[in-house]
């Protein structure tokens, strides 16, 4: 049976940054990651929209914005070092009526308690940066970037590699038990035992929580996350990224333009509830997974209070033209025969009973286990410090 100091369910960006950051803190330790698929990073990480955060919306010392602010500068360091292309382009969020102008101020506020660079700035500055855009005020934010995570997932990859830790692909995780010491990690592919294991499951978090004999504070509800993109002939009518102010009465940002490292324009999402945790289609249903969310109270308390909206996001889900309308209010400009559908990405959203949606990083430690319970957005940017935090929690378990 494979012994190891660390094993680390999970290969998106998360578990992959950990099993690095533990190799830097102990040097010359062994790490197995599991990963179920047949690649990495084929989750929430690949099929991210790839922007490098500020920091900007996130409360005032959280673990959100502390994490996203040196994680930012973290993931910035390491892409230079391993000649991983990046563009800090800025982006801009837009007020499109005196209504949002309060919300728009309160984000600036945050932005500067957070130590983001951001200013507000008039119609005329901005249509210098986005010559298509609405929107009466803005907020510009120069320091907000984009990358490609899954090339930082496959440099993450070498350097764990290259420090003698071992990757499994399509190796998934279906029990554990205590042996002494250490954990045995059971899988159809054989047993693997370690002093230590984080769970990095991301959409099975806290299936894989439940595993180890943690009871999680939360549910993962899967939200399926919409996109289109821009047609070549379309995409001048965005220069960088453009957000709209989001609605405190909805726990998302609403639908908004980024541009992609690789080139391209997308477009979105909307935010529906998805028939499976990995469900990046209409079509993909899972009916287990699916009674599990419709059954769980905190869904259904969400479900009542957002109601209207949640109708609106499934409109959009199934109209073409009321995704284009609402696009349409940030670029006036666009319309449907500009824009071509793109592949969907999938939230694991951790949720509370009590239908309060869990705002920032959870992680919590369960013996000589640690949880990663609720990694969202902005996850991919804080990922090593992620780690970091992570590997301190591990340090203080080895005694």
């Amino acid at each position: 049976m494979p012994t190891s100091d660390l094993i680390v369910i999970g290969g998106g960006i998360v578990g992959l940054a950990t099993a690095y950051k533990f190799q830097l803190r102990f040097p010359g330790s062994s790490v197995i990651l599991l990963e179920k698929e047949p690649d990495l990073a084929s989750h929430q990480t690949g099929r991210n929209s790839g922007v490098l955060h500020s920091g900007i919306y996130y409360k005032p010392g959280s673990l959100k914005a502390k994490n996203c602010r040196e994680g930012k500068q973290a993931m910035e360091a390491f892409c230079r070092n391993e000649g991983v292309p990046y563009d800090i382009c800025g982006k801009v969020i837009v007020a499109l009526s005196d209504e949002e102008l309060p919300r728009l101020q309160g984000i600036y506020e945050r932005g500067q308690a957070n130590g983001v660079r951001c200013e507000v700035i008039e119609r005329g500055r901005l249509l210098e940066l986005e010559p298509h855009v609405a929107g009466i005020r803005a907020l510009h934010v120069p320091e907000t970037g984009i990358v490609n995570y899954s090339m930082v997932c496959e440099r993450l990859a070498a350097r764990i590699k290259e420090a003698g830790g071992e990757i499994k692909l399509g190796t998934c995780a279906r029990r554990f038990r205590s042996d002494g010491p250490r954990t045995i990690v059971e899988t159809l592919s054989g047993d693997f035992a370690a002093r230590q294991v984080v769970n990095c499951a991301g959409l099975y978090s806290d299936h894989v929580a439940a595993l180890t004999g943690e009871k999680p504070p939360a549910k993962i509800i899967p939200f399926r996350g919409e996109y289109f993109e821009l047609k070549l002939e379309a995409e001048h009518l965005v220069r960088n990224l453009i957000y709209p102010v989001p609605d405190p009465a909805f726990p998302f940002l609403g639908v908004h333009f980024t541009r992609m490292i690789a080139g391209g324009v997308e477009c979105g999402p909307n935010a529906v509830l998805a028939f499976a945790r990995e469900g990046y289609f209409k079509t993909t249903i899972n009916p287990s997974e699916l009674a599990e969310s419709l059954t769980y109270p905190g869904f259904l308390r969400l479900a009542a209070k957002y109601w209207r909206m949640g109708a609106g996001e499934m409109w959009r889900s199934v109209s073409k033209g009321a995704f284009v309308r609402a696009l349409s209010r940030l670029v006036p400009e666009i319309d449907a025969s500009q824009l071509t559908p793109a592949p969907a990405g999938v939230r694991a959203q951790a949720l509370l009973p009590d239908g309060s949606l869990v705002d920032d990083f959870l992680i919590e430690t369960h013996g000589n286990v640690v949880n990663v319970l609720n990694a969202p957005s902005p996850a991919a940017t804080s990922a090593l410090t992620i780690g970091d935090s992570v590997v301190e929690r591990l340090a203080a378990g080895r005694g």
